[in-house]
């Protein structure tokens, strides 16, 4: 087997270093975040993996990877971090990339849902569960898979059947003015 030569880019430092507002330069590989990271059992690249790969270049591994779309987005890797590195917001700005260059989530599901959040934080102000639900049952095709727990909860007060509304919706939409045509 033939190993690949890896030519770093600072290309790739530099977009996501500007999308994330993370300084991904300053990581020196202490591992302090994977070693406080939750969910790494369930990842294909560990955290501290994620800013090397974007240290290197390695934009198409890390579009593809299952890392992006897992994370927790808990923070515990940036309060461990002795340099404040947010590997989560990393992760948000590598999810709008793959998204943006049309690469298809190594999880749809998990891309699914985490579209539906964003477009009923969009549209209503915050999460309306009960709508937001019904977006991602569409999108994955699953549309009565939770019937039974969906009526338990409405049954029991936990879910509204409609949204409840906003006090300034002008300064909220004032919020989303700065999006620049990224997918939600």
């Amino acid at each position: 087997m033939a190993e690949q030569q890896i030519i770093p880019s600072h290309q790739l430092v530099a977009a996501v270093t500007r999308q994330s507002g993370q300084p991904v330069s300053r990581c020196y590989q202490c591992h302090k975040c994977t070693a406080g990271c939750p969910v790494t059992m369930a990842m294909d690249l560990m955290p501290h993996q994620v800013v090397r790969f974007v240290q290197l270049g390695l934009e198409e591994e890390l579009l593809k990877s299952k890392t992006i779309w897992q994370c927790a987005c808990c923070r515990t890797c940036v309060s461990r971090c002795p340099n404040g590195i947010d590997i989560a917001a990393i992760n948000d700005a590598l999810k709008q990339r793959a998204l943006a260059k049309g690469v298809r989530p190594a999880l749809p599901e998990v891309a699914a849902f985490h579209q539906a959040f964003l477009a009923s934080v969009k549209s209503k102000g915050r999460v309306h569960e009960l709508g937001m639900i019904i977006a991602f049952k569409m999108k994955t095709g699953t549309y009565f898979q939770d019937v039974p727990l969906g009526l338990k909860m409405l049954s029991r007060g936990k879910l509204r059947l409609l949204p409840e509304g906003l006090k300034n919706k002008a300064r909220f939409r004032s919020l989303w003015q700065g999006e620049k045509g990224g997918q939600v």
